[in-house]
Protein backbone atom coordinates (compact mmCIF):
# COMPACT_ATOMS: atom_id res chain seq x y z
CA UNK A 1 0.00 0.00 0.00
CA UNK A 2 1.17 3.55 -0.82
CA UNK A 3 2.31 5.72 2.26
CA UNK A 4 -0.57 8.94 1.65
CA UNK A 5 -1.21 11.81 3.78
CA UNK A 6 -2.58 10.56 6.88
CA UNK A 7 -4.81 12.15 10.24
CA UNK A 8 -4.04 11.03 13.51
CA UNK A 9 -3.46 8.70 16.72
CA UNK A 10 -3.33 8.27 20.25
CA UNK A 11 0.35 8.04 21.36
CA UNK A 12 -0.26 8.35 25.46
CA UNK A 13 -0.77 6.06 26.65
CA UNK A 14 0.55 3.97 23.35
CA UNK A 15 -2.77 2.94 21.25
CA UNK A 16 -2.97 -0.45 20.06
CA UNK A 17 -2.28 0.68 16.33
CA UNK A 18 0.76 2.93 17.70
CA UNK A 19 2.36 0.06 19.47
CA UNK A 20 1.74 -2.18 16.28
CA UNK A 21 1.52 -0.60 13.23
CA UNK A 22 3.49 1.68 10.89
CA UNK A 23 3.02 5.54 12.01
CA UNK A 24 1.40 6.61 8.99
CA UNK A 25 -0.77 3.66 9.41
CA UNK A 26 -2.00 3.99 12.92
CA UNK A 27 -2.72 7.63 12.13
CA UNK A 28 -5.40 6.04 9.31
CA UNK A 29 -8.03 4.46 11.11
CA UNK A 30 -10.56 6.46 9.66
CA UNK A 31 -14.47 5.17 9.32
CA UNK A 32 -17.88 6.83 9.92
CA UNK A 33 -18.46 8.74 12.52
CA UNK A 34 -21.18 8.52 15.14
CA UNK A 35 -20.52 5.07 17.18
CA UNK A 36 -22.03 3.21 18.01
CA UNK A 37 -24.11 3.83 15.41
CA UNK A 38 -24.06 1.30 12.47
CA UNK A 39 -25.75 3.35 9.59
CA UNK A 40 -24.62 6.21 7.18
CA UNK A 41 -26.05 9.24 6.28
CA UNK A 42 -26.78 10.19 9.87
CA UNK A 43 -26.60 14.19 10.79
CA UNK A 44 -25.17 15.25 13.58
CA UNK A 45 -28.38 16.29 16.20
CA UNK A 46 -26.10 19.02 17.62
CA UNK A 47 -24.35 20.41 14.90
CA UNK A 48 -26.71 19.52 11.64
CA UNK A 49 -25.08 21.47 9.11
CA UNK A 50 -21.93 19.30 9.21
CA UNK A 51 -21.35 16.59 6.71
CA UNK A 52 -23.89 13.44 7.47
CA UNK A 53 -21.64 10.31 8.39
CA UNK A 54 -20.12 7.64 6.45
CA UNK A 55 -20.69 3.58 7.21
CA UNK A 56 -19.22 3.16 11.00
CA UNK A 57 -17.12 -0.16 11.39
CA UNK A 58 -19.07 -3.12 11.34
CA UNK A 59 -18.69 -5.48 14.85
CA UNK A 60 -15.77 -7.42 14.57
CA UNK A 61 -13.43 -4.47 13.20
CA UNK A 62 -13.78 -1.59 15.69
CA UNK A 63 -10.34 -1.44 16.52
CA UNK A 64 -8.91 -1.52 12.49
CA UNK A 65 -11.93 0.84 11.97
CA UNK A 66 -12.49 -1.80 8.96
CA UNK A 67 -9.03 -1.13 7.19
CA UNK A 68 -8.05 -4.36 6.00
CA UNK A 69 -3.71 -3.25 6.63
CA UNK A 70 -5.03 -2.95 10.06
CA UNK A 71 -6.97 -5.82 11.06
CA UNK A 72 -4.47 -7.87 13.10
CA UNK A 73 -5.70 -5.06 15.53
CA UNK A 74 -8.87 -6.91 15.65
CA UNK A 75 -7.89 -10.06 16.82
CA UNK A 76 -8.78 -10.53 20.74
CA UNK A 77 -6.68 -10.85 23.54
CA UNK A 78 -6.66 -14.34 23.64
CA UNK A 79 -4.47 -14.26 20.25
CA UNK A 80 -2.64 -11.43 20.75
CA UNK A 81 -2.02 -10.88 24.53
CA UNK A 82 -1.86 -7.09 23.78
CA UNK A 83 -0.09 -4.83 25.92
CA UNK A 84 -2.48 -3.38 28.94
CA UNK A 85 -1.35 -0.07 30.30
CA UNK A 86 -1.78 -0.03 34.18
CA UNK A 87 -4.31 2.78 35.10
CA UNK A 88 -6.94 3.19 38.53
CA UNK A 89 -10.10 3.18 38.67
CA UNK A 90 -11.90 6.17 39.70
CA UNK A 91 -8.98 8.40 38.93
CA UNK A 92 -8.23 10.79 35.77
CA UNK A 93 -6.53 9.22 32.75
CA UNK A 94 -4.70 11.91 30.40
CA UNK A 95 -5.37 10.91 26.77
CA UNK A 96 -2.66 12.34 24.21
CA UNK A 97 -3.97 12.93 19.94
CA UNK A 98 -1.19 14.11 17.65
CA UNK A 99 -1.95 15.01 14.37
CA UNK A 100 -0.76 14.68 10.87
CA UNK A 101 -3.69 16.14 8.85
CA UNK A 102 -5.44 18.59 11.38
CA UNK A 103 -9.09 18.67 10.51
CA UNK A 104 -11.93 20.98 11.84
CA UNK A 105 -13.30 18.81 14.86
CA UNK A 106 -16.74 18.40 16.23
CA UNK A 107 -15.83 16.08 19.37
CA UNK A 108 -13.81 12.96 21.05
CA UNK A 109 -15.56 10.57 22.32
CA UNK A 110 -14.16 7.64 24.60
CA UNK A 111 -15.84 4.58 25.63
CA UNK A 112 -15.27 1.70 28.09
CA UNK A 113 -15.71 -2.16 28.09
CA UNK A 114 -18.34 -2.94 30.25
CA UNK A 115 -18.16 -5.01 33.18
CA UNK A 116 -18.43 -8.66 32.22
CA UNK A 117 -17.30 -8.04 28.65
CA UNK A 118 -15.08 -11.12 26.93
CA UNK A 119 -11.34 -10.14 25.69
CA UNK A 120 -11.31 -13.54 23.93
CA UNK A 121 -14.15 -12.11 22.12
CA UNK A 122 -13.36 -9.64 18.75
CA UNK A 123 -14.56 -6.36 20.02
CA UNK A 124 -18.49 -5.34 19.15
CA UNK A 125 -20.95 -3.01 19.91
CA UNK A 126 -22.06 -5.24 22.58
CA UNK A 127 -18.77 -4.92 24.43
CA UNK A 128 -19.00 -1.57 25.42
CA UNK A 129 -21.34 0.69 27.41
CA UNK A 130 -23.04 2.47 24.84
CA UNK A 131 -22.21 5.85 26.28
CA UNK A 132 -19.13 7.71 26.26
CA UNK A 133 -17.49 7.76 29.65
CA UNK A 134 -16.05 11.27 28.46
CA UNK A 135 -17.15 13.52 25.77
CA UNK A 136 -14.61 17.09 24.36
CA UNK A 137 -17.13 18.53 21.83
CA UNK A 138 -16.07 22.01 20.70
CA UNK A 139 -19.16 24.12 20.01
CA UNK A 140 -18.39 26.39 17.12
CA UNK A 141 -21.26 26.10 14.10
CA UNK A 142 -21.25 26.17 11.13
CA UNK A 143 -18.16 24.25 10.68
CA UNK A 144 -16.96 26.70 7.73
CA UNK A 145 -16.88 29.63 9.56
CA UNK A 146 -15.84 28.03 12.94
CA UNK A 147 -12.46 27.61 14.31
CA UNK A 148 -12.45 23.88 15.14
CA UNK A 149 -9.07 22.54 14.05
CA UNK A 150 -7.46 21.35 17.21
CA UNK A 151 -4.04 22.33 19.38
CA UNK A 152 -1.47 19.33 18.28
CA UNK A 153 -0.79 18.03 20.38
CA UNK A 154 -4.55 17.71 21.48
CA UNK A 155 -4.84 16.29 25.49
CA UNK A 156 -7.63 15.03 26.92
CA UNK A 157 -8.40 13.89 30.77
CA UNK A 158 -10.63 10.99 31.55
CA UNK A 159 -11.43 10.07 34.65
CA UNK A 160 -12.39 6.15 35.20
CA UNK A 161 -15.62 4.89 36.27
CA UNK A 162 -15.58 3.30 39.89
CA UNK A 163 -16.55 -0.42 39.93
CA UNK A 164 -14.16 -1.25 36.77
CA UNK A 165 -11.13 -3.53 37.28
CA UNK A 166 -9.05 -5.65 35.32
CA UNK A 167 -8.64 -5.61 31.58
CA UNK A 168 -10.91 -3.43 29.32
CA UNK A 169 -10.47 -1.67 26.24
CA UNK A 170 -10.79 1.93 25.72
CA UNK A 171 -12.17 3.05 22.41
CA UNK A 172 -11.28 6.68 21.68
CA UNK A 173 -13.16 8.05 18.51
CA UNK A 174 -12.42 11.44 17.01
CA UNK A 175 -15.35 13.26 14.90
CA UNK A 176 -14.56 15.35 12.06
CA UNK A 177 -17.11 18.25 11.56
CA UNK A 178 -16.46 18.83 7.53
CA UNK A 179 -16.41 15.00 6.87
CA UNK A 180 -18.45 11.92 7.00
CA UNK A 181 -15.69 10.22 9.33
CA UNK A 182 -13.84 9.58 12.13
CA UNK A 183 -10.43 8.22 13.72
CA UNK A 184 -10.67 4.75 16.18
CA UNK A 185 -7.93 4.26 18.40
CA UNK A 186 -8.56 1.46 20.84
CA UNK A 187 -5.97 1.47 24.05
CA UNK A 188 -5.89 -1.76 26.60
CA UNK A 189 -5.73 -0.80 30.03
CA UNK A 190 -5.23 -3.28 33.63
CA UNK A 191 -7.66 -0.98 35.83
CA UNK A 192 -6.87 -1.59 39.26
Amino acid sequence: MEREARHGTVTSPESRAHLHLADWQAAGLEAGKFFPATESGLTDPYAPDDVPNSQPPEDGRIASAGKDFAAKLDEPDARQDWHKHPVAAGKALDITWHYHAPHKTRRWNYFLTKSGWDPAAPLTRAQFDLEPIATYQNHGQPHWSADLLPEDPTIHSVTLPDGREGYHVLLSVWEVADTGNAFYQVIDLNIT
